[in-house]
């Protein structure tokens, strides 16, 4: 079997020099948004794009999800699922990062936030016709996730820095919870930490924002750039090779990045919020 994968490699790259003539292929277009629906008021650009119609798609599934798993009275298989989902919220994401206080107020948010961006992740990984491309008058097939946009995370990543400033003025009031920024330090050195503070809170920001932007970006380049060497290289002898490692990298985001994701987006956003509640925390 050795042998026949290093035969096969070989004969890969001892393809004829016109093989290696770069095709048309080009793993960044999937990520392209163009207007399907134009939506201008003004300044502001409503219209519909790719991935407005991927999140109008997970917020539906969402809703549906959580009506299938959680509706009901007979425990069975569906409501076993539904209950471990909403403890997996509750214990591990709200429990560990809001004060016991504010959890029946933001419980809500951490865990819709949680099933919704899994559901946004999970829909890229599956082959939609949502290309915006056509093959002979039929679309065209292919993945593509919302969350591989840095406008889609920035967003989601906004709501939950507005909510964790607002929650940290409505309990401690503006005073004392800008006060909580300042550590204890000689006050000529305030002029730098105070400065290094408020960059600090948009740093979490970006941070959370990027996190989830670039582990769904970059998975689903490393996808398409294997399946693209084929069409790159114009040689099928490459499905070989690249067949196999483009579907194991599939399983690898499929089965822990997309949780994986979900969650820490989920918890750091429990623990952003009940910081600022109790600061002094």
């Amino acid at each position: 079997m050795k042998r026949f994968f290093v035969a096969a490699c070989l004969l890969a790259l001892a393809l004829p020099a016109p093989a290696f003539a770069r095709g048309k292929f080009d793993p960044t277009t999937e990520f392209e948004q163009h207007e399907w629906i134009p939506i201008h008021l003004g300044p502001l650009n409503l219209s519909i794009t790719k991935a407005v119609v991927y999140l109008m798609l997970g917020a539906l599934f969402t809703i549906l999800l959580g009506l299938v798993l959680m509706r009901g009275r007979v425990l069975n298989r569906r409501r076993t699922i539904g209950e471990q989902v909403y403890e997996i919220a509750q214990v591990q994401v709200a429990e560990q990062g809001l004060p016991t206080k504010a959890i029946g107020r933001w419980f809500p948010y951490v865990a819709t936030l949680m099933l919704f961006i899994w559901v946004v992740n999970i829909l890229g990984f599956i082959p939609l016709p949502l290309t915006g491309e056509t093959w002979h008058g039929v679309p065209t097939w292919g993945i593509y996730a919302a969350t591989s946009s840095l406008s889609v995370t920035l967003a989601l990543a906004l709501l939950t820095f507005c909510f964790t400033h607002y929650e940290g003025i409505r309990w401690n009031g503006p005073r004392r919870y800008f006060k909580s920024w300042i550590p204890e330090a000689p006050k000529a050195l305030l002029f730098l930490i105070v400065p290094l503070e408020i960059l600090g809170q948009i740093m979490r920001l970006i941070s959370l924002s990027v996190r989830l932007f670039a582990n769904m970006l970059a998975g689903h380049i490393l996808i398409l750039t294997f399946l693209g060497l084929i069409f790159i290289l114009e040689s099928v002898f490459l499905a070989i090779i690249t067949i196999p490692v483009a579907t194991a990298f599939y399983l690898f985001e499929v089965v822990i990045v997309v949780s994986i994701q979900a969650f820490i987006f989920a918890a750091l956003s429990a623990i952003y919020i009940g910081s600022a509640i109790e600061p002094q925390h």
